[in-house]
């Protein structure tokens, strides 16, 4: 399968830094909306390594959120450019997915952390 020309094009622009010029900035948030959701498994591992080494302004969580629709986000391995801090953050999120599931709560959960279970 291939991906749609809105998500090749958000991947290969990538995403700018807050630093970078308004023109760049409005285009990758031109491309980040054009992409309609749900996304496909193939196209979220791709758009994984579109980040950016900032929040971008919000693009960056509009982006996490994107790729979060794809059918397999919930166990997913993000493993390329996995030094990117937000490559980092959508695997923890998996991760956290992932214990909630298994055992039906959240480890950092105030109430199970005290012993106590969780609501």
């Amino acid at each position: 399968m291939t991906a749609r020309r809105e998500v090749e094009e958000l991947v290969n622009e990538g995403m700018p830094s807050e630093d970078a010029p308004l023109e760049d900035i409005e285009k990758a948030e031109r491309l980040l909306e054009s992409i309609i959701p749900p996304v496909t498994d193939e196209e979220a591992q791709m758009l994984a390594t579109a980040f950016g080494p900032d929040e971008c302004y919000g693009l960056a969580s509009s982006l996490m959120h994107v790729i979060e629709t794809a059918p397999g986000a919930g166990t997913a391995s993000y493993l390329q450019d996995a030094d990117n801090w937000w490559v980092q953050r959508l695997n923890a999120r998996v991760a956290a997915g992932r214990e909630i599931a298994e055992t039906g709560h959240d480890a950092m959960c105030p109430d199970h952390m005290g012993g106590q279970g969780c609501r």
